[in-house]
């Protein structure tokens, strides 16, 4: 199943301000056609990837990199310079995304070879990372991928002004908890199918 298309062709469709009934009727399709690609029990083949491109007026290449990428197990990262709020913060994304891949780092540049090889759909990233920088690090990631959702973790609130001034998706203070991070992926730029019970 791939969530990622299916709510990108919901929101896409909402945008354009139709019901699935009169995307179906530009496209030459039942309703229920549509309704299957937007809760990802189905994927479009090429021509109606094209068809559909072309009636919500969008790049057909966007929607055929979205159809290829599968949300089965979206990759999670976490990176902080501390152990203990690292192992912490890592139980606490599991227990709110129990269907992803989450992966903790210590160092900035073991997270930036992990996001080369693997497509990082949310990165929860540390502002002061010893002599590097979060805000550093978050440019890096979005670089390898504009699509990753920074959310940027601080024990000092002081920083939020300079972190709204970046691409994140959102902030959260020390110590975060489930409630804070079910709150982000509320927020997120790329939503995402998380499995979890924010759902």
């Amino acid at each position: 199943m791939n969530f990622l298309f299916a709510e990108t062709v919901k929101k896409l469709r909402e945008g354009k301000g139709l019901s699935q009934k009169q995307l179906g009727q530009l496209m030459f399709v039942n309703h229920s056609t549509i309704a299957r690609w937007e809760n990802a029990s189905r994927l479009p083949d090429a021509a109606m990837i094209l068809r559909l491109a072309n009636s919500l007026g969008v790049d057909a290449n966007e929607l055929f990199q979205l159809a290829a990428q599968s949300e089965e197990s979206p990759n999670v990262i976490i990176v902080d310079d501390s152990k203990v709020i690292l192992n912490d913060g890592v139980a606490v994304l599991e227990e709110v995304m129990p269907d992803a891949t989450i992966m903790g780092f210590i160092w900035p540049l073991e997270a930036i070879e992990y996001a080369k090889t693997n497509r990082v759909v949310l990165a929860v990233v540390d502002i002061e990372l010893g002599t590097a920088s979060g805000f550093d690090l978050c440019k890096t990631l979005l670089e390898i991928n504009p699509r990753t959702n920074i959310v940027f973790l601080t024990a000092y609130a002081d920083y939020s002004l300079d972190a709204w001034k970046t691409e994140a998706s959102g902030f959260m203070l020390k110590p975060m908890t489930a409630e804070d991070v079910r709150e982000q992926l509320k927020k997120l730029r790329y939503p995402f199918q998380t499995g979890g019970v924010n759902e």
